[in-house]
């Protein structure tokens, strides 16, 4: 051993301990989870190496504590003990291994597989089915007593069973669960905040922290925290076999237990299983930073002991960090086609979700001011799936006096106008349309893949193109010249042969996908397939009124008002017969009707579906009599989900909306998917973006 490795493992128990208080007492944290996550297990991990470094005030050899010192202590009748964590399939399978070699041969072993709720953890007690106390893990030994604030949260029981024909309950029962907040009542209690001028809250685990050791339990009573349980601590007169049958037990009782439990044979299925739980973690209604797999026999799990502090029988499964701490070193300032002014943290690179971070979204200045957000702040940064990664808000404990406040500019960077912001508004503009970045990005869309899709032409053509003068607008694509496009750097002979070959595709995309790519306010792909099928042409909508419009179904007074301004602008006619003498179609081609079988059903469609894009199911659904929505209602007849589905899937569970998937679409059709790829129906309008 060197001194360099006990120099390295002193730095840690220092850096440990330092943030241990500033998340466990202060409740003021100046990194993320997921950081506090690394620094532990390379100390573990180099303590595991060298049992020589190993200290007695080591954070390895004690549990995290959340006491406050002006609550009253409830001493818990067994350790409340936090998990090992794995990180990769590989630790999963290891921690098998071990707890196989302390057992006899051929040991069968099961599991159960939870989510890693994100919350605050609350020891519940029961005496004949009447609660009478609740704590807070606080050091594992004794909590807080927070039992007047517990009984203020709706969906714990405050006697069992809830059935008066459930099972009798023990005659004493501690049970474990976490408090927490769903995303939407967190979204919920800020906006609350918001509407009243006070500071919104950053954390939603801290925020819950803070709710429930309130020493006013009417505080508590109005924010809206949810409880799950999910293990049984100690009971008089029961004995469970395995936890999933403790879960069972906890569920008939009447206990909210996390809908998304499971119970699998064997460490292999539950491997299969967490690509799964890791891709739907952003659609689960409470956040979660991975699951909690524990062994199924609870006998086993109890012979198994201890590891350290750690309980052999169960380990956490961490997800890839979703959210980190880095600086803010500055502000960039975007233009986008529509004017709207939108501020852009630049950070100090961050490696969040399998990608290097130096840009976040930081939404809007009326944000900013709201959450206080200042340059040079060590700020909180959240990738989720493939969302933009964005700013929760700043680490203020972490501050230094150095920092400047976030103001929005005056004036346009780019046109020199000065910005305004419609009342009503949290958001600036820039009022001139022929700002030339409002200019770029409106072409910059219009030819992007899903609006006109003209390949060979990303944003550096584009804006190569506009600074050499050859296209001021949309239409001036159409109108380029071979000749004039050699003579600019980079541009080859096969080069702009492709670029003009993919121009000349674009003019004979259908209307829908026209409408969809000319930027208008509130069109997206269903709103233009709508349009383009009730009125057929350019020229039709151009005269259309907004009582016209507004009649369309899905289409209200004022989508139907934007609609129609945005045709009775003059510039933007000037532009749109420019393309039509270009040969740029402006007409709707009929649809050839395939079938009656989705007759008068509504279909909304979420995720990515195994064969079909989203164009192609849209097309497939229409040629067969239904409609397309692009939002989930009670007029909603199906909710057509694929992989990855967002909040629509949700919403239809909500109101009770049947959700099917491709394989139940073909055979609403009656059709076979293979034999209708092989000899698609001739249909004139395809490929189309509805």
């Amino acid at each position: 051993m060197t001194a360099d490795l006990a120099r390295r493992a002193a730095e840690l128990r220092d850096q440990i301990n330092f943030h241990s208080y500033r998340y466990n007492v202060l409740g003021s944290p100046v990194i993320s989870d997921a950081e506090y996550d690394k620094l532990y297990h390379e100390l573990k991990t180099l303590e595991a190496e060298y049992p020589e470094l190993v200290t007695p005030d080591s954070p390895t050899q004690r549990v995290g504590s959340d006491l406050s010192e002006d609550l009253p202590k409830v001493r818990h009748p067994a350790p409340i003990l936090s998990l090992s964590n794995a990180f990769s399939i590989e630790d999963l399978q290891a921690w098998e291994e071990r707890n196989l070699k302390l057992l006899p041969a051929d040991t069968p072993l099961s599991y159960t597989l939870e989510p890693k709720l994100d919350g605050l953890s609350v020891v519940i007690t029961y005496e004949n089915g009447t609660l009478v106390q609740a704590a807070t893990r606080g050091d594992g030994e004794q909590g807080d007593d927070v039992t007047a604030n517990v009984r203020t949260i709706r969906n714990v029981p405050l006697k069992i069973p809830v059935n008066p024909d459930g099972p009798r309950p023990p005659q004493w029962l501690v049970v474990r669960g976490e408090v927490l907040f769903h995303k939407k009542d967190f979204a919920a209690l800020n906006q609350k905040q918001a509407s009243e001028g006070l500071p919104l809250y950053v954390n939603a685990r801290n925020t819950a922290s803070g709710t429930l050791k309130q020493k006013d339990s009417r505080i508590t009573a109005g924010r809206p925290l949810t409880a799950y349980l999910y293990n049984i601590v100690a009971a008089v007169g029961y004995e469970w076999d395995s936890q999933w049958d403790a879960l069972n037990f906890l569920r008939d009782m009447g206990f909210p237990i996390a809908p998304d439990a499971g119970f699998f044979p064997a460490l292999s299925d539950i491997i299969q299983q967490l690509p799964t739980w890791e891709s739907r973690r952003n659609q689960l209604q409470y956040e979660i930073d991975g699951v909690v797999i524990k062994i199924n026999e609870r006998r086993i799990a109890e012979e198994l002991g201890f590891a350290g502090k750690d309980p052999r029988g169960a380990i956490a499964y961490k997800f890839p960090a979703e959210e980190m701490t880095t600086r803010l070193i500055g502000v960039t300032v975007n233009v986008g086609r529509t004017g709207k002014v939108t501020p852009t943290a630049q950070l100090e690179p961050v490696f969040l979700g399998g990608v290097t971070v130096v840009n976040a979204s930081l939404h809007n200045y009326d944000q900013i001011a709201r959450l206080d957000i200042r340059q040079g702040d060590t700020v909180i940064v959240k990738r989720s799936g493939e969302v933009i990664p964005y700013v929760i808000g700043p680490v203020v404990g972490a501050r230094d006096g150095s920092e400047i406040a976030i103001l929005p500019p005056e004036t346009c960077p780019f046109s020199g106008d000065k910005l305004v912001q419609p009342e009503g508004l949290v958001d600036w503009y820039c009022p001139n349309p022929r700002c030339p970045e409002r200019v770029y990005r409106s072409i910059e869309f219009f030819v992007s893949r899903g609006a006109m899709d003209i390949e060979g032409m990303g944003g550096q053509t584009v804006r190569t193109l506009i600074e050499k003068g050859f296209i001021h607008d949309e239409a001036d694509i159409f109108t380029l010249q071979r000749d004039a496009l050699l003579e600019l750097d980079g541009f080859a002979d096969k080069k702009v042969d492709n670029l003009l070959a993919s121009i000349d595709t674009a003019r004979q995309r259908p209307l829908a996908q026209l409408l969809a790519s000319l930027g208008i306010d509130g069109v997206g792909e269903v709103v233009a397939g709508a349009l383009a099928t009730h009125f057929g042409s350019i020229d039709a909508l151009m005269e259309a009124s907004v009582e016209a419009v507004d009649a369309i179904e899905g289409i209200g007074p004022i989508l139907a008002q934007s609609v129609v301004d945005w045709f009775a602008d003059s510039q933007h006619r000037t532009v749109l017969d420019k393309m039509r003498q270009a040969g740029v179609k402006m007409q709707a081609e009929a649809r050839v009707r395939a079938g009656t079988r989705l007759d008068g059903l509504t279909f909304v469609l979420t995720g990515t579906l195994p064969t079909l894009s989203r164009e192609q199911a849209s097309e497939l659904i229409e040629s067969h009599g239904g409609k397309i929505s692009g939002s989930v209602s009670k007029k909603t007849s199906f909710v057509l989900m694929g992989d990855s589905p967002g909040s629509k899937a949700d919403k239809a569970r909500q109101l009770g909306i049947p959700v099917i998937g491709e394989a139940e679409l073909w055979d609403m059709i009656g059709e076979n998917p293979a034999e209708s790829r092989s000899n698609p129906q001739p249909n004139p309008t395809q490929p189309s973006l509805l």
